[in-house]
């Protein structure tokens, strides 16, 4: 330690570090990297792992033009797809194996090629045998495109043997 410049720690403003949460988070990562390891569908999407954290996900895919209806605008099916890996991600990301019991979407602009759509997974409700999951999905204007909604039953079957620590 370097004396001269030493500053004493500010007690009021001082913040702990939570190291659980932090080992929950290192796991969360893991569980997810090993998910997209075995993940065909989300990889033929583009997805890319933006953020990780206990009970939260945020990941991103660009929209191609192989996704397209016969509207001209994205299959409804591509957005529900994101959403639906986002909810995996963070519903399972505990090493808790858990599956879908419902999901539900509203699409609240249309999606176009050329997009870049990000889906931003948030726990309501962490229970021992449910969870609930509220995923906002956006444009790269940040416009809100889609609200998913997703429950899950909780099997308490472990995804991975332990993670990284």
């Amino acid at each position: 330690i370097n004396l001269s410049t030493y500053q004493p720690i500010n007690l009021s403003t001082y913040q702990p570090i939570n190291l659980s949460i932090m080992v929950n988070d290192i796991l969360a990562k893991d569980v997810v990297n090993h998910m997209m390891e075995n993940d065909s569908f989300s990889k033929w999407m583009g997805v890319d792992v933006k953020e990780i954290k206990e009970g939260y996900c945020r990941i991103s895919m660009p929209v191609r033009a192989e996704m397209v209806n016969g509207f001209g605008i994205v299959h409804g099916g591509i957005p529900f797809s994101l959403a639906d890996s986002a909810f995996a991600f963070a519903c399972n990301n505990r090493n808790n194996l858990s599956v879908a019991l419902d999901c539900a979407i509203t699409f609240t602009k249309a999606i176009n090629p050329g997009d870049v759509l990000t889906a931003e997974a948030k726990e309501i409700h962490n229970g021992r045998s449910t969870g609930v999951y509220l995923i906002t999905l956006t444009n790269q204007l940040d416009q809100q495109v889609a609200l998913f909604k997703g429950t899950c039953f909780r099997t308490a079957k472990k995804l991975i043997a332990s993670g990284s620590l």
